[in-house]
């Protein structure tokens, strides 16, 4: 009798930690990039292959990669408090990787530069892939994206770009633009990071809103807009002069300018707020 009931109290313990969220790491080979791609999935409690769920992309900044919202973010914590309280319904979130601390010698980026066609590579390649393994988006209703600083740019123009994919889409301290060359240090001989600042230039999301027509503006209308970073930050007139670029334009969009700077401190609670934002944009 003893022996049946610690059976059944160790099979209770696998049920247990099986149920439990779980970060995991996995990879994709890409073709378009020549190489394979390690991105950081966020499993809910309970997490079931069988059922679908609406799925966030997280994404990182410049000197970073797809480890940093799991680890430096704790990432985990806040969706597992939020999951636990009802602010966030429960949510694969996938952080990809698009980038390197070695910004000199390494692509970084969200967008399509030569030699690195990384937006074909997300939209044709990881995005269909990742959500099919995993069992969630696969809708705009059900699809969700943030990021910060240069995953922040990353996020609002690949929204701005794609807005039949998206439901919302949240900035923090987003690098929109590069006309005041907000990352210095690029003037290195053959350095990466060149590439980098110009692809924000010639991706910014502000041009995007001064040259968008009324067909454009109104797809940009079927998403929901929040910019959110500190009084602090060196980014933060970019995300006040897109504010008013979409105000104009009659989008509606949050912005809110907090205490903090450019940390991680300041992004590890921008996650209490953009997580129930997504979750709150998701299609019933």
């Amino acid at each position: 009798m003893k022996k049946i009931l610690f059976t059944l109290l160790l099979l209770a313990g696998a049920l247990a930690a099986s149920a439990q969220s779980k970060i995991v790491t996995d990879s994709i080979q890409s073709k378009l990039l020549g190489c394979e791609q390690k991105y950081n999935v966020y499993l809910p409690n309970g997490y079931k292959a069988t059922e679908s769920y609406p799925v966030i992309y997280l994404l990182h900044g410049l000197y970073g990669d797809y480890t940093n919202w799991a680890g430096t973010g704790r990432m985990k914590d806040v969706a597992d408090e939020l999951i636990a309280s009802g602010e966030l319904v429960p949510t694969v979130i996938i952080m990809p990787n698009a980038g390197d601390n070695d910004v000199h010698n390494y692509q970084n980026g969200y967008f399509n530069v030569e030699n690195w066609p990384y937006e074909d590579f997300f939209f044709q390649e990881f995005l269909p892939a990742a959500e099919k393994k995993y069992n969630c988006g696969g809708s705009k209703g059900q699809r969700a994206i943030m990021g910060l600083s240069m995953g922040g740019g990353g996020t609002i123009v690949y929204a701005q770009r794609h807005p039949d994919l998206f439901s919302s889409a949240y900035g923090m301290s987003a690098w929109l633009d590069n006309k005041m060359r907000e990352v210095r240090g690029s003037s290195k001989p053959g350095s990466k990071l060149t590439i980098t600042d110009k692809s924000v230039r010639e991706h910014s999301a502000l041009d995007f809103m001064d040259k968008a027509d009324e067909a454009t503006i109104a797809k940009l209308k079927t998403v929901e807009w929040f910019l959110d970073c500190g009084d602090d930050d060196f980014l933060l007139q970019l995300s006040v002069d897109l504010h008013f670029k979409m105000k104009k334009a009659g989008l509606h969009n949050q912005l809110r300018v907090r205490d903090g700077g450019h940390t991680w401190e300041y992004w590890h609670t921008a996650l209490r707020t953009s997580l129930p934002f997504a979750s709150r944009n998701f299609s019933k």
